[in-house]
């Protein structure tokens, strides 16, 4: 295993690792609870259903943070075979909340230049 590649998203960030283990194996530790809960636990899931799945490929989850504001968000898991023989899994988490899209608007007072309206 590789120690992955992150790259930033404006919502949220994606990170690749390379994994010695073959995909069916892979995409039994993502998709099977009893597998996942042993590194990603429920109560840090907002459900414990995935939110959408593609067999053999991908699979998302809702989280919900554990601590005040309680952002929700989104995390995908694709995985696909590498050359090597063993597994590509990307892993993109997106933050979901409604909430995100109000906190990141300008201030009130736009902290612009001021500027004088005509009566």
């Amino acid at each position: 295993m590789n120690d992955g590649m992150a790259g930033e998203r404006k919502d949220g960030f994606e990170i690749e690792y390379e994994l010695d283990a073959l995909p069916q194996k892979v995409w039994r530790a993502i998709s099977i609870a009893e597998f996942r809960e042993s590194w990603l636990p429920k109560d840090a899931l907002a459900a414990a259903e995935a939110t959408s799945v593609t067999p053999g490929q991908e699979v998302s989850y809702r989280m919900r943070d554990n601590a005040p504001p309680f952002l929700e968000s989104t995390v995908t898991f694709r995985i696909a075979p590498n050359a090597a023989g063993g597994t590509s899994l990307r892993i993109i988490h997106e933050l979901t909340d409604v909430r995100f899209g109000c906190a990141t608007r300008a201030a009130a007072n736009s902290n612009g230049p001021p500027f004088m309206l005509a009566a």
